[in-house]
């Protein structure tokens, strides 16, 4: 969940938790609405598997998958609703939102992007791929190759912290992220995402501001994705 870029800026430690664990109680409701039951329903399957990780409580998951199906009373209804823009020194962004309240959230993101540039649908997506991206840590003698061409997954990306990002067809990613699993591999996050055709490379300080910006950006509670053309 969250931010798809990597960064120096931190937030408090509870605060940011406490942020996580709103996201993935949103995402839990918006999966939910496709089915209470994660046997037939992979994109809750995927969002349980998250929260899971993230160790968000028990009876909190089972609650946010009652109001997504409306199995409760007082159900919140969430929509997604995605902005494409360019941020300091002209870096695509794909701001994907979860909201109870579009005229809040549309007020919030133009705020956000007054010093820049907010575009419209498709000004900035043309130049990501829309795909499957999962991560993942390898078991005893595994090998990313090998794993890939196996599960099905269209490429792969080594990361510098001993992790794996593998790229699927968007309609391949629970399959993927299933035969990586018994292949031995610990998936760590697998989510239907954006990725920049053309990243574009800064200089520290102009990264670092980027950076900040995008961090102010995620803070906002309906933001729950940002994909950054940045390398």
């Amino acid at each position: 969940m969250g931010a798809q870029w990597k960064t120096k800026v931190k937030l408090d430690a509870s605060n940011a938790r406490g942020k996580i664990f709103s996201k993935l109680a949103k995402d839990l409701i918006i999966a939910a609405k496709g089915g209470a039951d994660p046997s037939s329903n992979s994109r809750l399957r995927m969002s349980i598997e998250a929260a899971k990780r993230q160790s968000l409580p028990r009876d909190t998951i089972e609650r946010c998958i009652k109001k997504g199906a409306g199995l409760l009373d007082g159900t919140v209804s969430y929509d997604t609703v995605v902005y494409e823009g360019y941020g300091p020194h002209r870096v695509p962004v794909i701001v994907e939102c979860l909201t109870d309240n579009k005229n809040r959230t549309a007020t919030n993101v133009r705020i956000m992007f007054r010093k820049y540039q907010l575009g419209n649908s498709g000004s900035v997506s043309w130049d990501f791929k829309h795909l499957g991206l999962i991560e993942a840590t390898p078991g005893p003698d595994a090998d990313a190759e090998t794993a890939a061409i196996e599960a099905g997954a269209q490429d792969f990306e080594v990361g510098d912290e001993g992790s794996t990002r593998f790229l699927t067809e968007p309609a391949d990613l629970d399959a993927v992220t299933k035969a990586l699993a018994t292949q031995g591999w610990t998936v760590t996050s697998a989510v239907l995402g954006w990725k920049p055709k053309n990243p574009v490379a800064l200089d520290e300080a102009a990264r670092t501001e980027v950076e900040t910006w995008l961090a102010e950006v995620d803070s906002d509670d309906d933001v729950q994705n940002l994909y950054v053309g940045l390398e």
